[in-house]
């Protein structure tokens, strides 16, 4: 769960003056593949020494924590709103977003004041319509595959 909030703790750049567009901005380097990896790596290497560096173990807990990382710039580009996601930063900062038949999430306001009202109610339903109940759908199968495939 930390893996996949962490990358919104770039508006703290608003703080500093740093812009929307920048590489360092909202929607950028902590919203790429790039920095997905590198983070999980971080997070591998602290949290789980335990497993053999480069193990299969540990390739599949980086592997996790990755997809973990990337998915809030995914979601992010399934947006309404913002200037894109940075996707390839460091190396290039062009901002991008899903095809429009991909954009259903509503876009989340910037503060935790406006979030709780109306506008987060908003962002919130469509979350649960476009994220939440494909996700329970998606278990669910995977759990009734699982219970099938045990019977012989």
């Amino acid at each position: 769960m930390f893996c996949a909030v962490f990358p919104d703790a770039d508006v703290i750049g608003f703080k500093f003056g740093i812009p929307y567009g920048h590489v360092l901005g909202h929607r950028g380097l902590t919203h790429s593949f790039f920095f997905a990896l590198i983070f999980a790596f971080i997070i591998v290497a602290v949290f789980f020494r335990k497993h053999n560096f480069f193990g299969k173990g540990w390739w599949i807990i980086l592997g996790y924590l990755f997809v973990c990382t990337a998915s809030h710039g995914v979601l992010d580009a399934m947006t309404t709103g913002g200037k894109g996601i940075a996707f390839f930063a460091p190396f290039e900062n062009g901002r991008y977003f899903f095809p429009d038949e991909f954009r259903r999430l509503r876009v989340s306001p910037i503060g935790i004041q406006h979030f709780f009202g109306e506008w987060g109610i908003r962002v919130m339903k469509s979350e649960f319509l476009w994220v939440w109940i494909p996700c329970i759908f998606v278990m669910l199968s995977a759990a009734f595959v699982r219970l099938i495939g045990g019977r012989k």
